[in-house]
């Protein structure tokens, strides 16, 4: 089975001049729970990644892959062959994407637990800084950026309006206030003794809580810049249209479990986290990702025109989320339960 992915992996490889210091052990999570909207390539081609990391998986204390049903048999017998610093623990049919994640945190045993996801690119030495930032003093949590991947005119209303922002440039380590779990690191002992809430009103988004008690409870989360990874966009035309429309129902319920944080607006890595801010602000986002976006690639500014009837729909689905949900708070989770739809 060939390695389908290692050129787009080391295609996207920055310069850096950085030499490997004394690193903390440490565990990689990943879990297959993405895997029920994605293109099994996409693991394919994540684990080609994770194969090119500096430092390498096989220097991890273990690599765990949390499997809840979603990989054929004979495909995780094919990938653990191929890549045999790969484990696989079984997690129970169903089990939801932050329940994998502990699971996966409590059965590590590095000092630093890195996540990591099965539908997400990662960039050659992103595992190094990930790390790297932990040979700060004080240093407990430590994330990196993760942007939209994608070009065309899917690819860029993508880029423009789904969650993730742009890369912001920088290349010093930076002090935020959120965090994407597909890309961040956490020291063990910290994350067992703050978990990942996981029985909130939530589909995504338990981790903007979870920052929100990390920072209220003294904890500082730094941002990584040079920690670099891409997020596939929604996969097919149903994916496209329950996502949005969750993204809407979970702005609602951050909202209203975050009213009384003296932090609610503190937001450093997730630009969106006030659906219901003013035009200006949401103006401002957009000429930041357009900018940026067409900075790293001229054809998004080709494709651009083209792509706004998607932005427009992908708006219209957000604000519908956000109302349905402040009107039937359980409504729509109920609905991907009741229609067994796989996100």
């Amino acid at each position: 089975m060939a390695k389908d992915g290692i050129e787009d992996c080391m295609a996207t490889m920055p310069e850096t001049g950085a030499e490997q210091g004394t690193l903390p052990s440490f565990s990689i999570i990943l879990e297959t729970e993405n895997l029920a909207q994605a293109d099994l390539q996409g693991l394919l081609r994540s684990l080609a990644c994770l194969d090119a990391q500096t430092p390498s998986p096989s220097n991890a204390n273990e690599v765990l892959l949390i499997d809840s049903g979603d990989t054929p048999t004979l495909l995780l017998e094919q990938i653990c062959q191929q890549y045999p610093w790969l484990q696989v623990a079984e997690a129970p049919e169903g089990t939801e994407y932050y329940d994998a994640k502990m699971l996966g945190a409590r059965l590590a045993t590095g000092e630093v637990v890195v996540f990591y996801d099965s539908d997400c690119i990662y960039e050659p030495n992103w595992l190094y800084q990930i790390l790297s930032g932990f040979q700060q003093p004080g240093v407990e949590v430590v994330a990196g950026e993760t942007r939209t991947r994608g070009v065309g005119l899917y690819g860029t209303a993508m880029a423009i309006s789904y969650i993730f922002p742009q890369y912001s440039g920088e290349t010093e380590l930076q002090p935020a206030s959120q965090y994407f779990l597909n890309n961040v690191a956490f020291r063990r002992d910290l994350l067992m003794s703050y978990p990942i809430p996981r029985d909130l009103p939530l589909y995504r988004g338990n981790c903007v809580v979870h920052a929100r008690q990390l920072v209220e409870a003294g904890k500082n989360i730094w941002r990584q810049p040079l920690a670099r990874a891409t997020h596939a966009p929604p996969n097919g035309l149903g994916h496209f249209f329950w996502r949005f429309l969750l993204i809407g129902h979970d702005y609602y319920w951050q909202q209203q479990l975050l009213q009384d944080s003296p932090h609610r607006k503190s937001v450093a890595n997730q630009e969106q986290a006030e659906p219901t801010g003013g035009w200006m602000a949401k103006l401002r986002i957009f000429k930041d990702r357009m900018t940026k976006l067409v900075a790293a690639d001229w054809r998004h500014g080709v494709f651009f025109p083209f792509s706004v009837p998607v932005i427009i729909v992908s708006a219209l689905l957000i604000a519908a989320g956000y109302w349905v949900t402040a009107l039937r708070p359980k409504y729509l989770l109920e609905a991907c339960d009741r229609l067994a739809i796989e996100m």
